[in-house]
């Protein structure tokens, strides 16, 4: 789904979600990310999908890979499960007091294709980092997360304290600005939104947005950061659609 923000503060513009967009939104928010067929038969229709377009969407998911079934239960498949925990983290990042230290990746193998080169730089953004020249990436090492292992075998894992200011460095490797200004456009709209359908297109924008958060160090950050606001957004709505959406065995504490 493709969002345009317009020129005007707090002004979106959101394609309406497929059925396929729509059950893999409230499966992805689920905890654990299952639901019998009868459940989602009733999860969909506030949003405008029925029972019908919603088979034939789960035939096709089924086939395509992007769901399991188990019996008259759907779940993700375990290439979803990733985007999932990438998406928790999103939502909740695990972070810790950053010191100064920078984490910075080198690449090192030669003689790549144009996929894997691609495949690789979607790995590296997926893990908040951002390349400060070709081959050399980096960040404010405040998350709490270690690097996967494969790794190892395309690159090298160093930390660092790059001479430059490091509030300088962010802003070149961010762009932090545009970033807030279609964090706010976002909160506007989804605060005045109230139909379930536009609500869940609203909020799946959100939760992709909040994947191209940085994560950084306040003392990084512009003043007035809208990072905290939006994942306080999407958690409220998060509760929003518990209240709503049958969870099938649903994790104590998890909505």
């Amino acid at each position: 789904m493709r969002m345009n923000v317009s020129e005007q503060p707090g002004e979106v513009d959101l394609r309406p979600l497929s059925a396929r967009s729509v059950v893999l939104s409230l499966l992805l928010g689920a905890h654990p990310p299952e639901l019998p067929v009868r459940d989602l038969v009733h999860a969909v229709e506030p949003f405008g999908v029925g029972g019908s377009t919603l088979r034939a969407a789960l035939s096709r998911m089924v086939a395509a890979g992007d769901l399991r079934r188990t019996d008259a239960v759907y779940g993700l498949s375990d290439r979803l499960l990733s985007r999932q925990r990438r998406q928790d983290d999103a939502v909740h990042p695990r972070t810790r007091a950053w010191s100064g230290d920078w984490e910075m990746v080198v690449i090192t193998a030669t003689g790549r294709g144009p996929a894997e080169r691609a495949d690789l730089r979607a790995r590296l953004t997926a893990l908040r980092l951002a390349e400060l020249r070709e081959g050399v990436w980096l960040r404010p090492a405040n998350l709490r997360r270690s690097l996967p292992g494969d790794l190892e075998q395309v690159a090298q894992h160093y930390t660092a304290r790059p001479d430059r200011p490091a509030t300088e460095l962010a802003a070149s490797l961010w762009p932090l600005d545009a970033w807030a200004a279609t964090a706010r456009s976002l909160l506007a709209h989804v605060a005045r939104t109230d139909r379930p359908a536009d609500r869940l297109t609203a909020f799946a924008a959100v939760v992709r947005h909040l994947l191209a958060d940085p994560v950084l160090p306040p003392e990084l950050l512009p003043d007035d950061w809208p990072g905290a606001a939006l994942r306080s957004a999407y958690t409220d709505y998060q509760g929003e659609l518990a209240d709503t959406v049958p969870q099938h065995g649903r994790q104590e504490g998890r909505g």
